[in-house]
């Protein structure tokens, strides 16, 4: 896996073989940065990165200096690697944490400027877990939240959708919280 941008931009992260993770590809990755980066002021941005897998976007925002980023995935290699990952890059404005998504949601919210969520493609109620993310204050004022999913799934009707980005088989939706 390689770090695309910013301070770490060009390193290469190995993750062990066989994790049950569909990584984000380097063009998507380059295209939502180049969105992001002129949306937002890394420096006070909180993420959260659900359905985290190698933790291949929470890397990306730590290099590009967000404040403070919390990794979630239920697979316990995943976040091992994801730790493993914090230490060699010698991070410390990170955490990961092994839950279940919809149980960690349960738990009082935590305000994000940027959430980031890759689920299964083929996962159950996601329209359920994005309303809950962004109605239950998981989402901060003038927060965006961005959902990786096939292109064969729609989410433009929901509360705070903005747009979708095209990219072959995947799709990145962006919802803006507007306080």
């Amino acid at each position: 896996m390689r770090i695309i941008g910013g301070k770490f931009g060009g390193r290469n992260i190995q993750v062990p073989k066989g994790l049950p993770v569909r990584p984000t590809t380097d063009r998507t990755k380059e295209a939502l940065f180049n969105i992001l980066n002129n949306e937002l002021d890394w420096s006070e941005t909180q993420v959260l990165d659900l359905f985290a897998g190698t933790g291949n976007i929470s890397l990306e925002c730590l290099s590009r200096g967000a404040a403070f980023v919390t990794s979630v995935d239920q697979n316990a290699k995943c976040i091992a690697a994801i730790q493993a990952s914090f230490a060699q890059l010698s991070i410390t404005n990170a955490r990961a944490t092994r839950a279940n998504v919809w149980q960690y949601v349960k738990q009082p919210p935590v305000s994000y400027g940027l959430i980031f969520m890759d689920p299964p493609y083929d996962m159950p109620r996601q329209n359920e877990l994005i309303q809950q993310l962004y109605n239950g204050g998981w989402l901060a004022d003038e927060g965006i939240m961005i959902v990786e999913h096939t292109s064969h799934t729609l989410f433009s009707s929901l509360p705070g959708f903005d747009f979708s980005r095209v990219y072959g088989s995947s799709t990145l939706s962006f919802f803006r919280h507007s306080g």
